[in-house]
């Protein structure tokens, strides 16, 4: 696999990674991901706190749906809902973006 080098942005602030090139899309998709999570969870929930604060419970969050889904072993129905309607979220934010 060909690596290649690319920086990412979190919360404004450039990573340099060195990466497989098939999956700097992947990687693209996160970073967006992230973003999008991070200025959503500042502006609903966490709005006067620092970029970092927000960072830190956007990763919190994620760590107990990755767990939850993990522990459930099986997806229902609803959490395929709930995945696809935070997908078209995350998606029209960065649609919002262009």
């Amino acid at each position: 696999m060909a690596k290649q080098n690319i920086t990412i942005k979190i919360i404004g602030k450039p990573y340099s990674l060195a990466i497989d090139s098939e999956k700097e899309e992947l990687y693209r998709l996160a970073e967006r991901e992230i973003n999008a999570y991070v200025t959503r969870i500042e502006q609903v929930h966490f709005k006067g706190f620092s970029k970092e604060d927000c960072l830190a419970m956007a990763a919190f969050q994620m760590a107990v749906a990755k767990l939850t889904l993990a522990q459930s072993r099986e997806v229902g129905d609803e959490d395929v809902r709930q995945l696809a309607a935070l997908s078209d979220e995350v998606e029209a934010y960065c649609n919002s973006l262009r």
